[in-house]
């Protein structure tokens, strides 16, 4: 191999969930540990990592690096099913059992409330969590990846850099260098605000306002105890790593600082890391005879499991040749990236930020995460000619099974995973399955409560999707382990007309009272981050655009009440108590009209056919499509029988959904009707009080 584990230490080693059994599977452990990693700078992909050449290298000529891990497992392991899934954790946080078993979220999995219903446990699959994401800083539970300083013959590198700060709120004077408290900041060589240039603006492009010089400083506002009866002090502290800004910042406004950055972080270790680790893991290779718990048998398969940000990295991991060890075995024989959209990772590039929230029409939307190629497919890129594919190294490709929401087709540009550049269908390969999530949202938290606005207009999209989880992993397995295939991908298309341009999409969605509509979903600009970005990773900033080419972005078809057309409907969308899109806007006072977030919105259907008419809504109204709530949920039931048939839910995870249903809902959603007596039945699952 080309890395060497050369101090994996179990730091912490206890049951987990009490020790309670989970079926079939037993009962589970939890080992927590940190791993170090020993590579050679010329082996084959390491030689591949931005500055590796000018990281720092031992006495044998090795560059070294550590990360945190986190396994659970079943403490017999021939009651195991013999498959690691490796959860990539969302900027450092777990996230995988939260989703697929439903439970309370942690980065500290160890109780009962932490296993959920124990999806994954009572399957027997061995759960892998590793630290991959290097400029993260410790903190709330977080993973962490250290990885080296690159200098060059003992000096720092340095180079132009570009940063967006947008405030939430008011009071804002200060932010670290990174934009993000949980990320490290590179540092300024000078402090000396007319060397850098700060200016703002009210939308991503608009004209850029400068900020004088005088106005703002590198320096950081600290706040503490005082004498002579008041209550704090304040004082503004020079920093090389935080922005100040004396009048404060604007909400909602893109503030953008180009300086001289320094000390440059080799972050591309971290798909090494990963790599290295799986493999290490997959092929049973470790065995301790001072730490005896720590002794692996070889697993059959390797699955991996990604969210947005760490979805991007699968795909980034793939598409970089990291799915190949250094012996050239599979690291992974499936994936499953989630919420990704058309995106990949601005990761092996110098003075990188992995923790940003790329592509965004107001915020970091001229980022180099989504770059060409976007399609699993081979295709060719119309405004380059240029060709690629992702998947184009066979004998290690795993199979794929990507996901996405509404929110992604709006946000990230997710079209583009199965079109051209210039929007035509792409078909897949044969080893890939794409599945749209319809009316659904980026994040769709399974425990959500009343839907937060934010600084939004409109509430939360409240669709529940964490049902099809535990059925993509099945389908995963099924796939790689016995070959029996997917269901076919289900996702929009421009053939049948129901992926379309936005235009078309205006014309047909309905005139809701009081709702206003994006302009668009957030475009995709031909951009170049200078000569050498693809070469060796150096970005030029702030980006050029090169010319008015941009790349197509359409969205999906709506149907008469604005509801995704060409996709999967989840139970709550197929029978739905309102309008759920993957689009929100802004606030008036916080970027006013421009989309926000990624949790898309949940605008209610008038309750009665009176308040219809009152408001002039198009939409039919609640009761007119419902008897009563208990018709709600029996049509929420047959729909989850439906996808129960068709393949792509558990039979299992009926009863669930029709308990969420119970009461329209709510706390979900937002209805003066009244509470049906007869929906409430303690005998069927439904435990709420």
């Amino acid at each position: 191999m080309s890395a060497t584990l050369i101090d994996y230490r179990v730091t912490d080693h206890r049951p987990f969930a009490k020790g309670m059994s989970f079926g079939e599977g037993g009962s589970y452990e939890r080992l927590k540990g940190r791993v170090t990693f020993h590579v050679d700078p010329s082996a084959p992909g390491v030689r591949d990592v931005t500055d590796i050449e000018w990281a720092p290298r031992d006495e044998t000529g090795k560059v070294t690096f550590e990360a945190d891990f986190c396994i659970l497992r079943p403490v017999d392991p021939e009651r195991g099913n013999g498959k690691l899934f490796y959860d990539y954790g969302n900027r450092g946080d777990k996230r995988a059992l939260q989703f697929f078993n439903a439970a309370v979220p942690s980065n500290d999995p160890l109780d009962e409330h932490h296993a959920g219903d124990g999806f994954l446990m009572r399957h027997g699959y061995t759960v892998v969590w590793l630290g991959w994401q290097g400029d993260l800083l410790p903190g709330d539970g977080r993973l962490v990846l250290d990885v080296p300083v690159a200098t060059r013959n003992g000096q720092p590198i340095t180079g132009t850099t570009c940063v967006e700060f947008i405030a939430p709120e008011a009071g804002c004077h200060d932010m670290p260098l990174s934009s993000l408290a949980s990320t490290r900041s590179y540092p300024t060589t000078s402090l000396d605000t007319s060397r850098a240039r700060l200016t703002r603006r009210p939308y991503a492009h608009a004209a850029r306002q400068e900020i004088a010089a005088d106005a703002w400083a590198f320096a950081r506002l600290e706040r503490g105890g005082a004498v002579d009866n008041k209550k704090t002090d304040t004082a503004i502290i020079p920093s090389h790593s935080n922005l100040y800004l004396r009048d404060g910042f604007e909400p909602g406004w893109i503030y953008e600082l180009i300086y001289e950055a320094q000390d440059p972080l080799v972050l591309g270790l971290g798909h090494i890391a990963v790599r290295d680790f799986i493999s290490f893991l997959k092929n049973g290779t470790a065995t301790f005879e001072d730490q005896p718990e720590l002794a692996t048998i070889p697993f059959d398969k390797a699955y991996a499991w990604g969210r947005s940000q760490s979805g991007r990295c699968i795909r980034d991991f793939i598409y970089q040749g990291f799915n190949s060890d250094g012996q050239g075995r599979r690291v992974f024989d499936g994936v499953l990236p989630h919420v990704a959209g058309a995106g990949k990772m601005w990761m092996n590039h110098r003075f990188a930020n992995i923790t940003l929230l790329p592509g965004q029409e107001h915020e970091n939307h001229f980022s180099p995460v989504d770059r060409f190629p976007f399609s699993y497919t081979q295709s060719r890129n119309h405004l380059t000619g240029a060709e690629d594919a992702i998947l184009k190294r066979p004998d290690t490709d795993p199979l794929v099974i990507h996901t996405d929401t509404s929110c992604e087709y709006w946000h990230r540009r997710a079209s583009l995973v199965h079109t051209d550049t210039a929007g035509a269908d792409l078909e897949q390969p044969e080893g890939v399955r794409i599945y749209f999530w319809a009316s659904s949202q980026h994040f769709a938290d399974p425990k959500l409560g009343v839907p937060p606005t934010g600084i939004a207009q409109t509430p939360c999209n409240v669709v529940a999707t964490h049902y099809f989880f535990r059925t993509t992993l099945d389908q995963l397995d099924n796939w790689a382990s016995e070959d029996i295939p997917p269901p076919p991908s289900c996702y929009p298309r421009r053939a049948d007309r129901t992926l379309v341009g936005t235009q078309e999409w205006r014309e047909t969605f309905p005139n809701i009272p009081g709702i206003a509509l994006p302009l668009g979903p957030s475009g995709l600009e031909h951009l170049d981050f200078g000569a050498a970005f693809e070469e060796s990773g150096v970005v030029s900033a702030p980006p050029l655009r090169l010319s008015d080419g941009q790349y197509a972005v359409l969205v999906p078809a709506v149907d008469e009440d604005g509801n995704d057309l060409g996709g999967l409907r989840a139970p709550m969308a197929a029978a739905p108590l309102g309008t759920y899109t993957g689009w929100s806007l802004r606030r008036c006072d916080a970027g006013h009209g421009a989309m926000v977030g990624i949790t898309g919105s949940y605008i209610p259907f008038p309750d009665i056919e009176e308040e219809r008419q009152q408001i002039g809504d198009p939409r039919a109204s609640i009761m007119s499509r419902f008897e009563d709530s208990k018709a709600y949920s029996e049509a929420i039931g047959r729909a989850a029988e439906d996808l129960v048939a068709r393949g792509h839910m558990l039979e299992s995870d009926i009863q669930n959904c029709v308990a969420l249903s119970r009461d329209w809902g709510r706390p979900r959603h937002l209805t003066r009707l009244p509470v049906a007596k007869d929906t409430y039945h303690p005998d069927d699952g439904d435990t709420r009080p």
